[in-house]
């Protein structure tokens, strides 16, 4: 299983809604929002999970945000868990144990419940609440003293984007990942990250110097990795539809140079840009990076890529 961990920013949520009412997940991609704030695009999101029947993961105590020790957060999100596909998710943290103790006495086993460690000083509170049965998923990264601790349903979870300060500073082509060919050789039932936006979590963005668009893409040995298409007229922040243009241009010559194998709805869109000249807006952009990537791994995951 492949879990993609979002913030539930707006161009992210429109990327989970579009790949549900477009059916190009698989069966075996399960995203985690982490909701930085309720609107209606989540909503819409998780409708169109629910209408695909689809399960999506959604946490209930959110560490950044809007939502952050917001009382009315639990209750407004359990009225969209019943009778739904949503995997309800908590992060251990210190706002942990209230959030599955609520849980608990509205009957919700802990069985049923995804659970998310990215800090080591969290294990106590895990061995507290799981001590009888474990949750449903566990997601973790790769440090010794959490594999200790967590022994069933393990999810190898980490950042692979290589976030850079400048999208000028990006390296032309780098290693993305492997856990997809390995995860289950080293004992656990899935593996998942923060796609192409890495864990970074930032309010707002700004008009940048340069345009960057990020493509993970498969080797002729299954291994990710990841392309980034830059902009060549960085010198100021004047016509990004221009940048955009360059970018995408590049993109597309590398698709067609024999890269036909990583084709999905989104890297269709992206090209035909080149062609056309639109320019959709930077959110797009970032939407469409996102719908390839998982659509890529769902494909990969589903046996349905092509050699």
């Amino acid at each position: 299983m492949y879990f993609p961990y979002f913030r539930g920013r707006q161009y992210e949520l429109l990327a989970l809604r579009e790949l549900a009412k477009g059916n190009l997940l698989g069966k075996f991609v399960i995203p985690v929002i982490e909701p930085v704030k309720m609107t209606s695009t989540l909503d819409s999101a998780i409708k169109s999970f629910n209408d695909a029947q689809l399960p999506i993961a959604l946490v209930f105590n959110p560490a950044v945000g809007d939502l952050t020790n917001d009382s009315n957060t639990f209750e407004s999100l359990y009225v969209q868990l019943n009778g739904s596909y949503i995997v309800p998710s908590v992060l251990l943290n210190k706002s942990a144990e209230s959030t599955l103790m609520a849980f608990f006495s509205k009957g919700l086993p802990a069985d049923k419940i995804l659970t998310i460690m990215d800090n080591r000083d969290f294990i106590d509170t895990y061995k507290k609440l799981f001590y009888k049965v474990a949750p449903k998923f566990t997601l973790f990264p790769d440090e010794r003293q959490i594999r200790r601790t967590v022994n069933q349903n393990k999810v190898l979870f980490e950042d692979k984007f290589n976030k850079q300060d400048r999208n000028a500073d990006y390296p032309e082509d780098e290693f993305f990942s492997e856990d997809h060919l390995f995860f289950k050789d080293e004992g656990y039932v899935g593996f998942g990250d923060y796609s192409i936006i890495g864990d970074e979590y930032l309010e707002s963005g700004f008009a940048p110097y340069a345009v960057a668009i990020h493509i993970v893409y498969l080797t002729t040995d299954n291994t990710l990795r990841i392309r980034h298409f830059i902009s060549d007229s960085n010198d100021d922040i004047s016509d990004v539809a221009g940048k955009f243009h360059e970018a995408v241009s590049k993109l597309t010559i590398w698709y067609n140079n024999g890269q036909q194998r990583q084709r999905t709805k989104a890297l269709s869109i992206l090209t035909s840009y080149a062609e056309t000249g639109y320019y959709p807006g930077l959110p797009t952009i970032k939407k469409l990076s996102i719908m390839h990537h998982l659509e890529l791994l769902g494909k990969y995951l589903d046996g349905g890529l092509q050699e």
